[in-house]
């Protein structure tokens, strides 16, 4: 089971208990409140200080030039003595407490009202394109709690968006996190069917439990209020367009504030990145968008696309590339394209 999406199987189940009372004196469940963010978040901090504080990994692995994986990733608690205290760090040549890495980096965010601090141990940032929020993302990873139980695992490459249509997604330190690494350089198909990729985003993620799952238990593996920890590899990205209307889903975040949810052009309480008709003319988006199509010979250089125009399609034949391209058009040159007013109908595709 993949956990990284809220499931409305979770959210169901969640309405159902803290809806029921035992005022009927029938043994109903008793409603517990989440607990507040703010007050839970300065726990969790001290315990992902304390952990990082605590817990050393296998630096001299990583400053070695080539590829890694995250099966090479080794991270342990510092031993201790009979009395229970920390004793020093084993083989510090070779290794490094999580704290003390200039790998191990600190990001602050601001989450339904909340300041959050995570950590990001950064072992190759990669050196393809940085995923967007709304992307779908290629990764391996294995996700653990600090006790070392380990709740889920991908050994192989999976594809994950990061939203989706019906506004679930991944949890709130995936779309943190990724964006700030590249995918793969290059990849390559060998002959027993797998893919080799190369120069791929590498790291771990130390995430407080309001980034993560908070008051939700989506399994048996992990508890409520869970702070957690992802290594990764990120492979490779994807662009999405939810609603296929042309328009990149990134590109629909009008507020440019991380959230495509809050905009709706024509008020049908249909946000934009899921509306085939933005601007409620009648016109569908797609049609109020003009088209263009390269041929890139091959050993050419790709068009640089301008800033309003977007990849649609791209084929591959003897080396050659076809790509297929939309451009937003702004007829009346008043900053605003066509498709997000409601004023003008033109049909660019008739």
């Amino acid at each position: 089971m993949n956990f990284k999406k809220l499931t409305l199987i979770a959210f169901v189940f969640l309405s159902i208990l803290t809806s029921c009372t035992d005022d009927d004196d029938n043994g109903g469940f008793i409603a517990i409140p989440p607990r507040d963010r703010a007050e839970q978040q300065i726990v969790d901090k001290d315990s992902l200080i304390n952990y990082l504080e605590t817990h050393y990994y296998n630096e001299a692995t990583f400053l070695t030039p080539g590829t890694h994986s995250i099966e090479e990733l080794v991270i342990q608690e510092l031993p201790r003595d009979t009395d229970g205290s920390y004793l020093p760090l084993p083989n510090p040549d070779t290794n490094k407490i999580l704290m003390d890495s200039d790998l191990l980096e600190t990001f602050e965010t601001t989450y339904v009202g909340v300041n959050y601090e995570y950590y990001v141990l950064r072992l190759n940032t990669g050196a393809g394109d940085s995923p967007r929020f709304t992307d779908q993302v290629r990764v391996v990873y294995t996700g653990n709690l600090f006790n070392g139980v380990i709740f889920d695992s991908t050994p192989n490459p999976i594809d994950l968006p990061m939203t989706t249509d019906q506004g679930g997604g991944v949890i709130e330190g995936w779309k943190l996190v990724f964006p700030t690494f590249k995918s793969s350089a290059s990849f390559m198909s060998n002959s027993n069917g797998t893919i080799s990729y190369e120069d791929y985003g590498l790291g771990a993620m130390f995430l407080p439990s309001g980034l993560a799952y908070f008051e939700v238990s989506p399994s048996s593996l992990i508890p409520t209020y869970s702070n957690l920890i992802f290594k990764f590899e990120l492979l490779q990205i994807e662009v999405l367009d939810h609603d296929n209307d042309g328009i990149p889903s990134y590109v629909e975040d009008l507020e440019d504030n991380k959230n495509i949810f809050d905009d709706d052009t024509d008020g049908d309480l249909r946000p934009n990145y899921v509306d085939a008709d933005d601007d409620g003319d009648g016109v569908l988006t797609l049609d109020e968008l003009d088209s263009r199509t390269y041929l890139v010979i091959s050993g050419d250089d790709e068009p640089i696309l301008a800033a309003n125009e977007y990849e649609r399609s791209r084929t591959t034949l003897n080396g050659d590339i076809t790509i297929k391209t939309v451009i937003a058009m702004d007829s009346d040159n008043n900053g605003t394209p066509d498709y997000l007013e409601s004023n003008i109908t033109i049909n660019y595709n008739e």
